[in-house]
């Protein structure tokens, strides 16, 4: 099934949509948001599974078209945003580029901080910033909102748990986040508000490409229209969606409606230090890992974090080209303007 939550309200409206993201239905009559959806999943389930099978015959009464930019986010605030970095190349790079060694340990306990989950963006709005100097970022990512999940599940019980997939923009203010981690106690500042894919897609959507808990395909990425980055998200990911399940629940239950993200998508490529796509490589999921590599090869990066006006997209697409989830486009804004 295809989800998304139109703007209505705090939690939105929850509609199905078409596989070819071209239709959508309402579906509040079973479930009013995504929310109260998954709270009652094992009855909701096969009713929207039934409206969704309709939809894509062509048959469910109501459908109108699809718009991207009508929707919040899948979720548009949540009760858990647990955000990790299952690709340990990306945490390598870019905690060299602010000079701190890597733990062995990283490579078998996965690291992860706890975001704000009160305000979740939708695909098409702004990215806000009060300055340049806070040297933005974006970060391509997939993600996973699970169903209730006891403390103490396993890795292997816990992919059990994984309800429906989106893919996020996790943003970053690179600037900020040395200042903040040298105190100690985590990002806060340095992670505003994070956005999310148009629609949010059960498993099964992913047909093959869904192995072991991961998503085999590339998440494709471009800055003001420029080709940024297309590593397989399947590839390099340390830790499944279940070991990062695991992980979150290890101490406290997870409530139905938790989104657990998978970290920046980042391919290790020969050398283990990537390469643009400009030079035949997949290229990146964030500005940072761009900078480190410059960095390492010409002693100081290039390539300017996001600037006012700059626009970002990340988009998944299937063996034919499709969209899967629709595309995260966002601009960066001046706060205030």
């Amino acid at each position: 099934m295809k989800l998304a939550s139109l703007k209505h309200g705090r939690d939105g409206r929850l509609v199905l949509v078409s596989r070819d993201l071209r239709r959508a239905v309402d579906a509040t009559h079973i479930a009013p948001t995504l929310q109260a959806a998954l709270d009652d999943w094992e009855r909701c389930a096969p009713e929207l599974q039934e409206i969704y099978t309709e939809l894509n015959a062509g048959d469910a009464p109501g459908a109108f078209g699809f718009d991207e930019g009508a929707c919040a986010a899948p979720l548009p605030r949540a009760f858990q945003w647990a955000d990790g970095s299952a690709y340990v190349n990306h945490v390598e790079l870019v905690r060299k580029a602010r000079g701190a060694e890597m733990p062995e340990s990283f490579w078998t306990d996965p690291l992860m901080y706890q975001g704000a989950s009160d305000e979740m963006l939708g695909a098409r709005e702004d990215i806000v910033a009060g300055s340049e100097d806070w040297g933005i970022d974006f970060e391509g990512e997939v993600a996973v909102i699970t169903g209730d999940v006891p403390m103490g599940t396993d890795a292997l019980a816990a992919r059990r748990h994984i309800r429906l997939l989106m893919l996020v923009n996790d943003v970053s203010l690179r600037g900020l986040i040395p200042g903040e981690l040298a105190k100690g106690f985590g990002f806060f500042q340095s992670k505003p508000a994070s956005a999310f894919s148009p629609v949010a897609i059960t498993p099964d959507e992913l047909g093959s490409a869904w192995q072991d808990a991961k998503v085999h395909l590339p998440l494709l990425s471009s800055l003001n229209g420029a080709p940024f980055g297309k590593p397989d998200a399947g590839v390099d990911m340390t830790f499944d969606f279940g070991q990062l399940i695991a992980h979150v629940a290890r101490t406290r239950n997870l409530v139905a409606g938790s989104i657990v993200g998978s970290g920046t998508v980042s391919n290790r490529q020969g050398t283990g230090h990537g390469s643009r796509i400009d030079e035949g490589g997949v290229g990146y999921s964030c500005i940072a890992e761009i900078r480190m590599i410059e960095t390492i090869r010409d002693g100081k990066p290039a390539t300017p974090f996001m600037r006012f006006g700059d626009r970002v997209r990340i988009e998944m697409q299937d063996a034919r080209g499709a969209s899967i989830f629709g595309a995260i486009d966002q601009q960066v804004r001046r706060a205030g303007s």
